[in-house]
């Protein structure tokens, strides 16, 4: 499948349509701007559901939100090639965070076990981010 080399078509303002809990309990919101790649999303969601697992020892029924859906393809050259020749191969996805978009969301947690779930995110991702219930 070909896929489509972007340029930058993100506009570098604050998000307005997804700030709102529209699934869970309680969310993780970002609070700055940055860029997650599908390895580091991947490699996350493997850790909180491991994290998950050793909080709640199996016995509660939780649910996880994914709200990121990837806007940008990233490209590369190989390394010995020359200046020009184009734009180079797609090597991985990404998605251009903005101040305001909720990336996870989650249901059948208590208040100790989401501040818990907060500071493991907290130390994991390279933005700032914070935690919002649903009122």
């Amino acid at each position: 499948m070909i896929q489509k080399k972007t340029h930058n078509l993100y506009s570098v303002k604050y998000n307005q349509n997804n700030y709102t809990i529209c699934f869970g309990e309680f969310g993780i919101k970002s609070n700055s701007f940055g860029k997650l790649t599908k390895i580091q999303l991947d490699s996350l969601e493997r850790l909180l559901i491991n994290f998950l697992k050793k909080i709640t020892n199996n016995k509660k029924k939780i649910k996880i939100w994914n709200l990121i859906f990837f806007n940008l393809t990233l490209t590369k050259l190989s390394s010995e090639s020359r200046m020009g020749k184009g734009k180079g191969a797609v090597y991985t996805k990404a998605f251009f965070l903005k101040p305001g978009t909720i990336i996870f969301e989650f249901n059948g947690l208590s208040k100790q076990h989401e501040l818990e779930i907060f500071q493991f995110m907290k130390n994991k991702l390279p933005f700032k981010i914070s935690l919002i219930r649903r009122f």
